[in-house]
């Protein structure tokens, strides 16, 4: 439980039946602001996908998905997705989404190798979203709109809540700092990368992180990101490369950075080859997803994921996702928290 951190004097600010009614109040204005804000239409998803079509997203390339046979079709194997990165793409091609338009869909996954902690769960739930953009819009001023707009949606929700609980203050700055991952590393060379978005989150209290997944300067990558969703290697009009980031802030409750959202402009043939290359993942280009991306069959576009747990979270002021979500917890991180004052669903 060594990574469990505990919040001297923490309370919860609403009890339980105020904690589900402001679950539910975020979640429905949220994805209404979201939906208006980015021009999205919500569409139904799976829970799971077939194994051995490129679909799922594998995160870091080591967490290993929640997988089963189907019985009807010959124990052919499906696996529960981590997210919907790239059948959400599949989906804009099918539906014909024009640009400047696009999808959400609530997203619900099943991580079983996560380390538990106060921000990470067995279950993940996220908005996952998806917009159609043109060739000229793959650049960092376009990136930069769409977050600020995302960042805009999460400040009108934050104003809510602190209507609906006056217990509850706002805390999140007016704007959001845009910052690149090397920018950071020259900024603090003797930190960790988690260490570094510490230092700038709690300098700015909130701030969007680009060129995540390319090895920096140090020959170290900020964080790990599949080769076949975001384009973290493009360059962009700042001179560095990559067209993705995440979306954080600096969390009071936890007095630590606190990620909301992982988004980027998408790849197309060209970075999707090379981050391939990088990767040595090239077998992957005779994966279904990937040879309709290459033969030219799928949009441009934009997307991300926003966590609606982790963001019900910050917007109650909660010390433990486990406080907003259920889920399963070791009995003794259950105890712990209890004896915190962190009471788990």
């Amino acid at each position: 439980m060594s990574k469990l951190i505990k919040v001297e004097g923490y309370k919860p600010l609403l009890n339980p039946i105020q904690t589900e009614q402001g679950i539910k109040q975020i979640k429905d204005f949220f994805q209404a602001n979201l939906s208006t804000a980015l021009r999205l239409r919500r569409v139904t998803a799976p829970l799971f996908v077939m194994r051995g079509l490129g679909i799922n997203d594998d995160l870091n390339g080591v967490e290993r998905p929640v997988s089963f046979p189907i019985k009807d079709m010959g124990d052919q194997v499906a696996e529960v997705v981590h997210s919907l990165a790239k059948w959400k793409r599949l989906m804009l091609g099918e539906y014909g989404i024009k640009p400047s338009y696009g999808l959400y869909t609530d997203m619900n996954a099943i991580r079983g190798d996560e380390e538990l902690d106060n921000l990470h769960s067995l279950y993940v739930d996220q908005w996952d979203w998806e917009r159609t953009m043109t060739a000229e819009e793959r650049n960092l001023d376009f990136l930069k709109k769409i977050v600020r707009c995302i960042y805009s949606a999460i400040r009108r929700t934050e104003y809510l809540v602190s209507e609906t609980f006056p217990q509850i203050e706002q805390f999140l700055p007016e704007d959001i700092h845009f910052i690149h991952s090397e920018e950071l590393l020259q900024m603090y060379p003797d930190l960790t990368p988690k260490e570094r978005e510490d230092a700038i989150c709690k300098k700015y209290g909130a701030v969007f992180i680009m060129g995540i997944g390319g090895k920096l300067s140090n020959g170290e990558p900020h964080d790990g990101r599949a080769p076949d969703y975001d384009d973290w290697t493009t360059p962009n009009s700042d001179g560095y490369k990559g067209l993705n980031g995440d979306i954080m802030i600096w969390y009071p409750i936890l007095n630590r950075a606190f990620e909301l959202s992982s988004m980027g402009i998408r790849v197309d043939k060209d970075a999707l080859l090379r981050q391939l290359e990088i990767s040595g993942k090239e077998e992957r280009k005779e994966l279904f997803f990937h040879k309709k991306l290459l033969a030219g069959e799928l949009p441009l576009s934009i997307g991300g994921g926003i966590g609606q747990s982790r963001l019900c979270m910050v917007l109650l002021h909660k010390a433990h996702i486990g406080e907003i979500q259920a889920s399963i917890w070791p009995d003794d991180m259950r105890k712990e928290c209890a004896a915190a004052g962190m009471p788990l669903i």
